[in-house]
Protein backbone atom coordinates (compact mmCIF):
# COMPACT_ATOMS: atom_id res chain seq x y z
CA UNK A 1 0.00 0.00 0.00
CA UNK A 2 1.31 3.50 -1.21
CA UNK A 3 0.92 6.46 1.18
CA UNK A 4 0.90 9.86 -0.06
CA UNK A 5 1.62 12.19 3.11
CA UNK A 6 1.39 16.14 1.81
CA UNK A 7 2.48 19.37 4.32
CA UNK A 8 3.51 22.49 3.84
CA UNK A 9 -0.13 24.21 2.93
CA UNK A 10 -1.20 27.16 4.93
CA UNK A 11 -2.24 30.78 4.42
CA UNK A 12 0.16 33.41 2.76
CA UNK A 13 -0.38 37.02 1.38
CA UNK A 14 -0.03 37.53 -2.11
CA UNK A 15 3.34 37.75 -3.40
CA UNK A 16 4.69 36.04 -0.83
CA UNK A 17 5.65 31.81 -0.69
CA UNK A 18 5.22 28.37 0.26
CA UNK A 19 7.04 25.44 0.22
CA UNK A 20 4.97 22.17 -0.17
CA UNK A 21 6.52 18.84 0.60
CA UNK A 22 4.94 14.95 0.11
CA UNK A 23 6.58 11.96 1.03
CA UNK A 24 5.74 8.33 -0.12
CA UNK A 25 5.86 5.50 2.07
CA UNK A 26 5.24 1.65 1.55
CA UNK A 27 5.95 -0.85 -0.83
CA UNK A 28 7.06 1.21 -4.43
CA UNK A 29 8.98 -0.57 -6.71
CA UNK A 30 9.57 1.94 -8.82
CA UNK A 31 8.44 5.40 -9.45
CA UNK A 32 8.12 6.94 -13.32
CA UNK A 33 6.91 10.41 -12.24
CA UNK A 34 5.48 12.87 -9.25
CA UNK A 35 3.80 15.84 -9.54
CA UNK A 36 1.72 18.73 -8.05
CA UNK A 37 -1.97 19.34 -9.01
CA UNK A 38 -4.85 21.69 -7.35
CA UNK A 39 -8.49 21.71 -7.58
CA UNK A 40 -10.12 25.11 -6.79
CA UNK A 41 -13.40 25.53 -5.63
CA UNK A 42 -15.93 24.85 -8.83
CA UNK A 43 -13.29 23.80 -10.61
CA UNK A 44 -11.89 21.04 -11.74
CA UNK A 45 -8.07 19.41 -10.93
CA UNK A 46 -5.83 20.89 -12.81
CA UNK A 47 -1.96 20.08 -12.96
CA UNK A 48 0.73 22.43 -11.32
CA UNK A 49 4.08 20.72 -12.56
CA UNK A 50 5.90 17.23 -12.84
CA UNK A 51 8.70 15.82 -12.68
CA UNK A 52 10.39 12.71 -14.00
CA UNK A 53 12.57 9.98 -12.32
CA UNK A 54 15.43 11.37 -15.21
CA UNK A 55 14.34 14.84 -13.73
CA UNK A 56 12.31 16.07 -16.69
CA UNK A 57 9.84 18.55 -15.27
CA UNK A 58 6.79 19.94 -17.14
CA UNK A 59 4.92 23.12 -15.52
CA UNK A 60 1.15 24.93 -16.22
CA UNK A 61 1.62 28.26 -18.23
CA UNK A 62 0.20 29.84 -14.75
CA UNK A 63 2.93 28.64 -12.39
CA UNK A 64 5.87 29.07 -15.36
CA UNK A 65 8.45 31.20 -13.69
CA UNK A 66 7.04 31.55 -10.03
CA UNK A 67 6.88 27.80 -9.02
CA UNK A 68 9.91 25.28 -8.96
CA UNK A 69 8.90 21.42 -8.74
CA UNK A 70 12.06 19.16 -6.84
CA UNK A 71 12.60 15.70 -5.96
CA UNK A 72 14.27 13.14 -3.77
CA UNK A 73 14.58 10.19 -5.08
CA UNK A 74 16.46 8.33 -1.62
CA UNK A 75 13.23 9.89 0.60
CA UNK A 76 10.76 9.17 -2.41
CA UNK A 77 9.51 12.98 -2.14
CA UNK A 78 8.58 15.20 -4.32
CA UNK A 79 8.72 19.30 -3.66
CA UNK A 80 7.04 22.61 -4.77
CA UNK A 81 8.45 25.98 -4.12
CA UNK A 82 5.74 28.44 -4.59
CA UNK A 83 6.85 32.11 -5.12
CA UNK A 84 4.57 35.19 -5.66
CA UNK A 85 1.72 33.69 -4.92
CA UNK A 86 -1.44 35.22 -6.53
CA UNK A 87 -5.00 34.67 -5.18
CA UNK A 88 -5.63 32.39 -7.43
CA UNK A 89 -3.24 30.11 -6.43
CA UNK A 90 -6.09 28.97 -4.23
CA UNK A 91 -6.44 25.60 -4.17
CA UNK A 92 -6.07 21.90 -2.60
CA UNK A 93 -3.20 21.06 -3.76
CA UNK A 94 -3.00 17.40 -3.90
CA UNK A 95 0.59 15.22 -4.73
CA UNK A 96 0.87 12.72 -7.46
CA UNK A 97 2.76 9.35 -7.79
CA UNK A 98 2.95 7.00 -10.98
CA UNK A 99 4.29 4.05 -10.21
CA UNK A 100 4.12 1.50 -13.34
CA UNK A 101 0.25 1.98 -14.68
CA UNK A 102 -0.96 2.96 -11.41
CA UNK A 103 -1.55 6.27 -9.96
CA UNK A 104 -1.27 7.23 -5.87
CA UNK A 105 -3.27 10.47 -4.63
CA UNK A 106 -2.40 12.34 -1.24
CA UNK A 107 -4.88 13.62 0.71
CA UNK A 108 -4.04 17.40 -0.13
CA UNK A 109 -2.99 20.31 2.08
CA UNK A 110 -5.09 23.69 1.57
CA UNK A 111 -3.27 26.67 0.15
CA UNK A 112 -4.96 30.38 0.30
CA UNK A 113 -3.67 33.45 -0.84
CA UNK A 114 -5.36 36.44 0.06
CA UNK A 115 -5.30 39.66 -1.86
Amino acid sequence: QVQLVESGGGLVQAGGSLRLSCAASGIIFSINAMGWYRQAPGKERELVATITRGGSRNYADSVLGRFTISRDNAKSAVYLQMNSLKPEDTAVYYCKLTSFANDYWGQGTQVTVSS
